[in-house]
């Protein structure tokens, strides 16, 4: 679904990326991990096309390296961002219409909204509440509701658990796991680690901008080569 080969990122003079390379199978869960600074958000930024990037980029075979962010939208890429990022002075239901931009006919917009409430029925009783007076938890279900209202071929998750009660970061780890087990295509920028891990296919490990460690997930296990590598890069 998603071929990254050789690809630096820049922001300003400042290189954060280091010529990686990534695969994100139809169906996966993938995720990034790594330390503060290590480069995780930037290679999404790259992904979306809103950092400097060179080298290639394929979603389903087609190379969108150069294309602007309104059609790797289009082509299937949607973001969930760091801090959740909603609307806040909108309600629920209109930030969910934001997401739905690219539906031409509002009654399947509107299905879809429908979809997504029956999925995050809290966001159905809030519907009409202002987006920015809502708990981080229902902030976190209302960005991934947003941006699956596009119906991505990859959904790109950054830092989801960031700044929630450990309570509602395992629910939201439950919804990733929903998510995979209806085929949804994931990459997933995280710094917990073992929750990550467990929800995933494969691990790539960044640090420094480069990629310290990968491997399927299950050589992660407890005492295993790549989870004691692992350790040492957050110490």
């Amino acid at each position: 679904m998603l071929e990254i080969n050789s690809l630096n990122v820049f922001h300003g003079p400042i290189q954060a990326v280091h010529d990686i390379d990534m695969i994100v199978s139809e169906g996966q869960c993938v995720t990034l991990l790594g330390p503060n600074g290590a480069g995780k958000t930037s290679t999404l930024s790259a992904i979306t096309g809103t950092a400097r990037a060179t080298g290639s980029i394929r979603l389903g075979g087609d190379q969108i390296a150069h294309m602007s962010v309104d059609d790797r939208s289009r082509r299937g890429l949607a973001i969930s961002p760091e801090g959740r990022r909603v609307f806040a002075n909108l309600s629920v239901r209109e930030n969910l219409l934001m997401g739905g931009a690219l539906y031409n006919s509002k009654a399947q917009l509107s299905a879809k909204i429908e979809q997504w409430f029956v999925q995050f029925p809290t966001l159905r009783e809030r519907s009409d509440q202002l987006a920015g007076t809502l708990s981080g938890g229902e902030q976190q279900m209302l960005a991934i509701s947003r941006a699956l209202l596009s119906n991505p071929r990859i959904l790109l998750l950054d830092e989801p658990s960031l700044g929630l009660a450990p309570q509602i970061v395992s629910k939201i780890f439950d919804i990733i796991r929903d998510l995979k087990a209806q085929g949804t295509t994931i990459l997933l920028v995280e710094q917990n680690a073992a929750a990550a891990v467990s929800v995933s296919d494969y691990v790539y490990v960044l640090n420094n901008g480069v990629i310290y460690i990968h491997g399927q997930t299950d050589q992660f296990g407890h005492g295993s080569e790549l989870m004691n590598e692992l350790t040492g890069v957050y110490v």
